[in-house]
């Protein structure tokens, strides 16, 4: 017998499963199995007893809330006859994504919709081959994508994209008010606010000198940045420290070296507290900071966006996450309804906030006597 699999533990393994989709809505096998220390398989058998007694949704690779659904009712007898088929391209399989396929697929099964999951990358030619190749297979009704949108490249995607001859959705990217792009759909999460709502919590912590680093390139961090410049502004604040790099693709020399840089102009601007986008990044400056003795939050607080692996790191960061598993499931409520009500259905374009989770990386700063 596996180490967990009496009846105690099993118990207790299914109420953490609980508990972590009345946390986050969504949960994934591997991830569970990794936190309770057990096969997948023992996971896999817990979610489907759950499901069984009409607790959870059971998805590919995971589980959902039983949203709008009877809970008394078996998950198995819940999926409607597949009526329409849409495909799904996004940019990665393992970081952010996971869990707005997870929402997608939830949704999809409640709806009668077969779902066609295409990975790309971030790059254009790439995302051009993947949704041409689902199109020209002529089997689909509708398009789920997250395509570049920045520069001519992105211009001249959206304007591809219009052309389609299927309805389209666009995941947390947005359409341009100056393309004047008439049909194309999106379900986005508002980064502009999530932005403000960290200049806000820093500044009711006492913080008035607070910086910024983002991910070089990112269509979120520019939205983040839009709207934290504004915070900023507005609440009387300073930001002397303000940086857009890519950690991760440095290597461990050179990011040291750029993390370093920050962490000085920190120390020498009197910055108290840092909005970093992504968890990894802001992993990685909290980590080397503590490392090389600062005191977290005392010395420096820090703010994570996205909430992927924030709550894991010592001490656990302070995060604003985006509604990922909620996102996907408006991407294929918004699909369907078009598909059902046609071109008279007025377009939609739905943006979804943010929620900040406060964690040990952020503490009151009193005011100084």
């Amino acid at each position: 017998m596996e180490p967990g699999e009496g009846r105690a533990f099993g118990l207790s393994r299914r109420e953490h499963i609980l508990d972590e989709l009345r946390r986050s809505g969504s949960v994934r096998v591997a991830e569970l199995a990794q936190q309770l220390g057990v096969s997948e398989l023992t996971v896999r058998r817990d979610i489907g007893q759950l499901a069984d007694q009409g607790l959870l949704t059971r998805v590919h690779g995971g589980a959902t809330l039983r949203s709008r659904l009877d809970r008394s009712v078996p998950a198995a007898a819940v999926a409607a006859p597949v009526r329409f088929r849409v495909g799904m391209v996004v940019p990665s399989l393992s970081y952010y994504w996971p869990h707005v396929i997870v929402g997608a697929r939830a949704a999809a099964t409640e709806a009668g919709v077969q779902l066609i999951l295409r990975g790309a990358s971030y790059a254009v030619d790439d995302q051009r081959r993947q949704i041409a190749s689902l199109v020209e297979s002529g089997t689909l009704h509708g398009l789920l994508v997250v395509p570049e949108t920045l520069g001519a490249d992105g211009r001249a995607m959206l304007h591809w994209l219009e052309s389609l001859p299927i309805p389209v959705v666009l995941i947390e990217r947005r359409v341009p008010s100056t393309l004047a792009l008439t049909t194309l759909e999106e379900v986005t999460t508002d980064h502009v606010f999530g932005g403000a709502l960290a200049a806000d919590h820093l500044a009711a912590l006492g913080h008035r000198r607070i910086g910024i680093l983002t991910s070089a390139g990112s269509p979120t961090s520019s939205q983040l940045r839009r709207g934290w410049q504004r915070a900023v502004a507005e609440l009387g604040m300073e930001c002397p420290v303000d940086v857009d790099a890519t950690l991760d693709s440095l290597d461990s020399a050179a990011r040291e070296a750029v993390i370093a840089d920050v962490l000085r102009r920190c120390r020498e601007t009197a910055t108290t507290a840092l909005l970093i986008h992504n968890d990894p990044q802001a992993v990685l400056v909290q980590q080397y900071a503590r490392d090389h003795g600062w005191a977290i939050p005392d010395d420096l607080a820090v703010i994570a966006y996205d909430d992927e692996v924030a709550q894991s790191a010592e001490p656990p960061i302070t995060a604003l996450r985006p509604p990922k598993q909620h996102i996907g499931r408006l991407a294929v409520e918004t699909i369907v309804g078009r598909l059902v009500d046609g071109p008279e259905r007025p377009v939609q374009r739905t943006s979804v906030l943010p929620v900040l989770h406060p964690r040990e990386s952020t503490a009151v700063r009193l005011p100084v006597a």
